[in-house]
């Protein structure tokens, strides 16, 4: 179905960071300092060498995910397990849940102080297919979507919004598992062979692969076209203006 025209469909799921907001850039900055701050306080005191946090890091284990999943996800990779703790845990402590919330401290603090970018492109796409009858929401991994929505001046712009609190209120596992883009099109009331997924993360390209998404548009903002086709993307473009 990938050479159908993208307003053939009924609805599009839009993944927020890196997509319609610039705010990807802002998360890799924030785990990357969070990471590392962690890395080298546990390699001072337990004499391992420090191993900063790299941007592959950011993609295979972080990026796309729910925040907690991400932080799991990474440290099981350097081999460190730390106690799940509790989403409620302040940001000092060494729990999953904490880092993970110091991480989100530090986005809000970027976004309430220096706002937030918009992509160009995948404002005009989504407005574009709103003025068609096509129906749009966003899907994301993120608890601050709503904010960075508002901050964006793009809080109305989309019909529905199934992000880290919708994910944590129903219990829905997080990209890669395809459950949250289906719980995006069962609120438009559509089926996901009728809708499109645009995605910029691995992660979300292989959810809307996996959730059976009539076509999988990956988003290429880091030159790496290859990996997204690669994972499931139909299409794969650096400008959503071509859609």
């Amino acid at each position: 179905m990938a050479d159908q025209p993208i307003d053939s469909f009924e609805a599009v799921l839009f993944d927020l960071d890196g997509v319609i907001t610039d705010s990807a850039s802002v998360h890799r900055a924030c785990w990357k300092e969070m990471f590392d701050d962690y890395l080298r306080k546990r390699a001072e005191e337990t004499g391992e060498s420090f191993e900063p946090f790299t941007h592959e890091d950011y993609k295979q284990y972080v990026d796309g995910k729910l925040r907690y999943d991400g932080v799991e996800g990474f440290l099981a990779s350097r081999g460190i397990e730390l106690p799940y703790g509790d989403p409620d845990d302040p940001p000092s402590a060494e729990t999953v849940c904490g880092l993970g919330n110091r991480k989100n401290d530090m986005v809000q603090d970027r976004i309430e102080s220096d706002g937030v970018d918009v992509y160009d492109d995948g404002v005009a796409l989504a407005r574009r297919l709103t003025s068609l009858g096509v129906r749009t929401a966003i899907v994301s991994a993120s608890k601050n979507a709503e904010l960075m929505l508002e901050s964006a001046g793009l809080a109305d712009l989309f019909e529905e919004r199934v992000d880290g609190w919708v994910a944590a209120e129903l219990d829905l596992p997080g990209k890669p598992a395809p459950d949250t883009f289906l719980e995006g099109a069962r609120r438009l009331g559509v089926s996901p062979a009728r809708a499109v997924v645009v995605e910029d993360a691995i992660s979300g390209v292989r959810a809307g692969r996996a959730g059976g998404f009539g076509l999988v548009v990956g988003v290429d903002r880091t030159g790496d076209p290859e990996a997204l086709a690669s994972n499931g993307a139909d299409v794969v473009t650096d400008d959503l203006a071509s859609l």
